[in-house]
């Protein structure tokens, strides 16, 4: 199994750093295993002590996010005749693809805009958004504004912690990840409240 983290702390004054930001986002689009916040992080870490560049770092996980993005929907599309059929009328499945497609309706961009910064929900959301023929150009357009903004937001909290920290790389890595942990607790509770409001 690769070591992703590993793997760009290897890469760090290579051009093939950038490779690796776009595949680990693009991969973590649909296989939520794949680490890509530890590694994103790093190499704002990086971005920061100078061996990389902040601009291209975030770029790339852009570009990666976007793209891997983009399979899901395909999937969901692809599919949606057969996964449609396993979905027994007032099954849980059936309820939550229901719901979803009615958040997707009335406000498509804050949904996946949001969800974009919640590992499985992303998933989720995208694959349901091609299950329902979500107009694909609006699809593009949040998810590239979704994408991006994960991408500056999870780059700039390592690149934070490495100019707070820039004698300690471990305790850099640390901050960051606590700050990109704590960032998406806060939207993950905001997130909530308002679906509550919305429910009420």
């Amino acid at each position: 199994m690769i070591d992703w983290v590993e793997l760009t702390e290897s890469l760090a004054a290579s051009p093939w750093l950038y490779v690796i930001l776009m595949s680990v986002s693009l991969l973590d689009s649909f296989l939520p295993l794949i680490p890509s916040e530890p590694v994103i992080i790093i190499a704002g870490v990086l971005a920061a002590s100078g061996s990389t560049n902040l601009v291209l770092v975030i770029g790339a996980t852009a570009v990666g996010a976007f793209l891997g993005d983009q399979i899901p929907y395909a999937l969901g599309r692809g599919l949606s005749d057969r996964v449609e059929k396993r979905l027994p009328a007032k099954s849980k499945r059936r309820a939550s693809r229901d719901w979803i497609s009615a958040q997707l309706d009335a406000r498509g961009g804050f949904v996946l805009v949001s969800t974009r910064f919640i590992p499985v929900g992303r998933y989720i959301v995208t694959v349901t958004s091609g299950m329902v023929r979500y107009d694909y150009r609006l699809y593009v357009l949040f998810t590239v504004l979704g994408g991006t903004a994960w991408s500056a937001y999870t780059v700039l909290t390592g690149y934070l912690g490495g100019v707070l920290f820039q004698e300690n790389a471990l305790l850099a890595f640390l901050v960051g990840l606590g700050l990109a942990l704590a960032l998406s607790g806060a939207l993950e509770v905001i997130r909530r409240v308002r679906a509550r409001g919305a429910m009420v």
